[in-house]
């Protein structure tokens, strides 16, 4: 378990690039973490919460453009400073049709998330109020499909704040070591986690810690 007694504070966080085929994306010697989930997860608004700052923009048209976009950012936690870098991947699941991930997103992003070594965490973000859908569950099988022994994949789920207080206690009966984001962090309730507990354990899940 993270030890959530340090202090954490997020130094600095900055836009790098972004990327719509392979030769664009940057070099990096940092550990990185790739954040995924379907259109309208308010994963933009969860990457800008998580980074301290508004970085992340939602896109006007989403699944239009098979773009990453890389950031840096670096933290510290209690003695320790620690860099590392975040790609933002492009919502899935606005196909009007069912097609395949592949078809959806395109050969470039598919295959930046199994050719980039340096990604050692893949985020995958979840509406909590809609669980199980086939786009997610397809998402998990893509990544397990390739996942090395020094990566790792964490859910978390969003919009926690939109269920009511038993769907909450169902979704963490499902799932005992779910973590959750809401819009307003401060109005979260002790028993389900806070902003700094999600932040030490993403952290420490990177770095290979957990």
């Amino acid at each position: 378990m993270p030890n959530n007694n340090l202090n954490l504070k997020v130094l600095e966080s900055r836009f790098m690039c972004s990327a719509t085929n392979m030769a664009q994306i940057p070099p990096t010697s940092l550990p990185e973490m790739a954040f995924l989930g379907r259109s309208n997860v308010g994963k933009s608004s969860f990457i800008n919460q998580l980074l301290g700052r508004k970085i992340a923009k939602s896109s006007a048209t989403p699944g239009k453009t098979q773009m990453a976009n890389f950031f840096t950012t670096t933290w510290q936690l209690g003695a320790e400073k620690i860099a590392f870098g975040c790609i933002d991947l492009p919502g899935f699941g606005y196909a009007k049709v069912s097609k395949s991930l592949q078809e959806e997103w395109g050969a470039f992003l598919c295959t930046l998330l199994q050719q980039r070594s340096s990604i050692k965490l893949f985020l995958h973000l979840i509406d909590a109020r809609h669980l199980h859908l086939s786009q997610d569950e397809n998402m998990q099988v893509f990544l397990q499909s390739f996942v090395k022994p020094d990566q790792s994949i964490r859910c978390v789920y969003t919009k926690f704040d939109k269920l009511t207080s038993h769907a909450k206690h169902a979704l963490l009966q499902e799932h005992p070591n779910a973590l959750v984001s809401v819009l307003k962090p401060s109005t979260l309730k002790s028993k389900f986690g806070s902003l700094k507990h999600l932040q030490i354990t993403l952290l420490n899940a990177l770095l290979g810690r957990i």
